[in-house]
């Protein structure tokens, strides 16, 4: 229950920066649930969410909380969403889930990104979790050859679809030490549709949950 319990505090204290009356942007996974769940004590005080998923946008409607669509939303005032791994500079590694372009689109059109995640995702080089690149099907063959070139080892996500219809290669075997500058190159790749680096964009605040307390880094 530890590491469970750590997400849940993590997302409690998310609840801090939402503003009533407004719309706020809910990401994907595990530590978001816990968010979800805690919604749903002031979902009176929301306009609405939007989601990156459909599975976020299932759970949100179960809550009774509307979800909206983010081209009539317009800017949001606040993202929530967790990662896979995290840095001291805010820089992010996120797809693990395989959301990675919706959320990336919707942090982009935050004022402010909120990143929850438990102690265990705080690292000082990101690379130790795979990093996931969402491609055009027919380009996967050829995207995962350029990727070899960066140093990586792609691994095809077999099985699994996004919620856009393309397919997810896994790099494996990556210490990146400059992610802003290797998420510009292989975004840069012909066929990717977008990388779980989020560091051009990174969260404005990382919120850490340990077992007895909250790390705000900022």
């Amino acid at each position: 229950m530890g590491a469970e319990d750590n997400k849940k505090r993590a997302a409690l204290a998310a609840l801090e920066f939402l503003e009533d009356n407004r719309i706020v942007g809910v990401g994907t996974g595990s530590t978001v649930y816990h968010f979800i769940e805690a919604l749903k004590s002031i979902k009176g005080r929301l306009d609405g969410a939007v989601s990156s998923s459909e599975v976020t946008t299932q759970r949100l409607k179960a809550m009774g909380i509307p979800v909206l669509d983010l081209n009539a939303a317009g800017e949001l005032p606040v993202y929530v969403d967790g990662a896979d791994e995290a840095n001291r500079h805010l820089q992010l590694i996120k797809g693990g889930g395989g959301a990675l372009t919706r959320e990336k689109i919707v942090a982009a059109v935050s004022k402010r990104f909120v990143c929850i995640v438990d102690d265990s995702k705080l690292v000082q080089v990101l690379g130790g979790f795979p990093l996931p690149v969402e491609v055009i099907p027919m380009a996967r063959s050829y995207v995962a050859r350029e990727l070899v070139k960066l140093g990586g080892r792609p691994d095809w996500r077999q099985g699994f679809v996004t919620d856009n219809g393309n397919v997810i290669l896994d790099i494996h075997g990556l210490t990146i030490l400059d992610p802003p500058a290797l998420e510009a190159e292989i975004n840069q790749i012909t066929g990717v549709v977008s990388v779980g680096l989020f560091a051009r964009r990174p969260a404005d605040v990382l919120l850490v949950g340990y077992g007895d307390r909250v790390e705000k880094i900022v």
